[in-house]
């Protein structure tokens, strides 16, 4: 049920995220949707394949098992369901903010992280695009804060709902009319914010890395505000990493890490 309910969100939020970008695209892009898709839509599948194969119960399987066990914070304590869901969530998405900054700062990861930002295009596709690698060190640290926190399997599943399909709302190559863009950045990250977290200029990589809400990078200071070069000036990707044969190519993509 889980995986139908999750699937079924995944694909409706991404058929209504191509439909805007095809409607009113924000930016005009360096390649077609044929010569990039194939290979963020082929590492996607190889992600799923892999991460089904190596853990097939998943962060969800983690939380049963504490469950099992009566280990993590809320198998200790009896708290209402609903505020165990809440703080859970958000414990969740702070530590996937630092998750996200860990993946920029320590060179070993960031050799995994840079898959995704060498995309040279900003599009819903780019929110789907990491490696293989980093998908199962993610699952790796989810699952241990599902443990530690003997977090509800509800909220396992609606953080997992809401992380994928705000990747996909601010990876679109789109943008919100500007007062509505003013309101929404307050509580979550737009495509506006997150088109800067993909600039090649390092400290606004270096920044913005909520996938979800934006209070964290508030927080943590690494909030970036604007571009230095404009909203529609900003050059995406990462400045050592232009040849196409290996950032729009499938096989480019796996192989970025070792080179």
């Amino acid at each position: 049920m889980e995986t139908i309910v999750r699937l079924t969100i995944f694909v409706t939020v991404l058929a209504l995220m191509i439909g805007w970008e095809l409607w009113r695209p924000k930016r005009q892009s360096r390649y077609t949707r044929w010569q990039r898709w194939p290979a963020n839509l082929g590492i996607v599948a190889i992600d799923t394949l892999i991460a089904r194969l190596a853990v097939p119960a998943g962060v969800v399987g983690a939380a049963v098992w504490a469950q099992q066990q009566g280990v993590g914070l809320f198998n200790v304590v009896s708290w209402p369901l609903w505020l165990e869901v809440v703080l859970s969530f958000l414990l969740f998405d702070i530590a996937i903010y630092w998750q996200h900054r860990a993946f920029h700062r320590i060179p070993i990861l960031w050799r995994l992280h840079r898959v995704h930002h060498a995309d040279p295009d900003f599009d819903v596709t780019t929110g789907l695009r990491f490696h293989p690698l980093e998908i199962l060190l993610s699952l790796g640290i989810k699952a241990a804060v599902a443990v530690a926190l003997g977090a509800p399997i509800l909220a396992i599943i609606v953080f997992e709902v809401v992380l994928n399909a705000c990747s996909l709302f601010n990876h679109g190559n789109v943008a919100l009319p500007p007062k509505w863009e003013a309101r929404v950045r307050k509580v979550l990250i737009t495509q506006e914010l997150h088109r800067i977290h993909h600039s090649s200029v390092k400290q606004e990589t270096n920044s913005n890395y909520g996938f979800s809400v934006s209070w964290w990078d508030h927080l943590f200071n690494s909030y970036t505000d604007q571009p230095s070069a404009g909203s529609d000036h900003i050059d995406i990707g990462l400045e050592h990493y232009r040849d196409g044969n290996l950032t729009t190519r499938l096989w480019g993509l796996l192989r970025i890490p070792f080179k």
